[in-house]
């Protein structure tokens, strides 16, 4: 089981390196590539057709302005798709957003949130489809957020330490 992360420019490294991060964290193998749906759109789509043979399961793709290119991967596997819209232009990313989440009756592609949380998102929303035939994921993933509720509670309880410190 791997999963690609495809980005449209190098530009988009910073943020999808949040989803490689992710996955390595996870011990899940992965491959980054960078296709542009505009300027090389035949290679978009022979990745495309050919990344199940590759052994890739799931494909992460991220893009700004347009953001063309998860809805072109989406048109030509049947592998799931999760868009990472990236903030590119004074607009944001909601052009991106809208690009990505649009998706025609038919081509679904799975969009998160813009930016590098979303890329982060990506990445867990990957695993967790990953972790369906994966019981090793799955416990991977019910301690991951086992520990952020950890982290929750321990700012909790150290907030109410520190006013009833400060109440006498």
């Amino acid at each position: 089981m791997k999963v690609a992360i495809v980005m449209g420019s190098i530009s988009d490294l910073p943020v999808m390196e949040e989803a490689a991060s992710m996955l390595s964290r996870f011990g899940v193998e992965y491959e980054t590539r960078v296709l542009s749906a505009h300027r090389t759109p035949d290679e978009v789509v022979r990745f495309s057709k050919n990344a199940a043979e590759l052994g890739f399961s799931v494909i992460i793709a991220g893009a700004g302005l347009s953001a063309h290119l998860a809805g072109v991967i989406a048109s030509y596997t049947s592998l799931p798709v999760i868009g990472v819209p990236i903030d590119a232009s004074t607009l944001g990313g909601i052009e991106s957003l809208l690009s990505t989440v649009q998706m025609p009756p038919g081509v679904p592609v799975a969009t998160v949130g813009i930016g590098k949380s979303g890329a982060t998102n990506a990445a867990l929303l990957s695993i967790e489809l990953l972790a369906l035939s994966d019981l090793s994921l799955r416990e991977k993933l019910a301690k991951y957020r086992d520990d952020m509720a950890k982290k929750v509670m321990e700012a909790d309880s150290k907030i109410h330490k520190d006013k009833n410190d400060s109440n006498p």
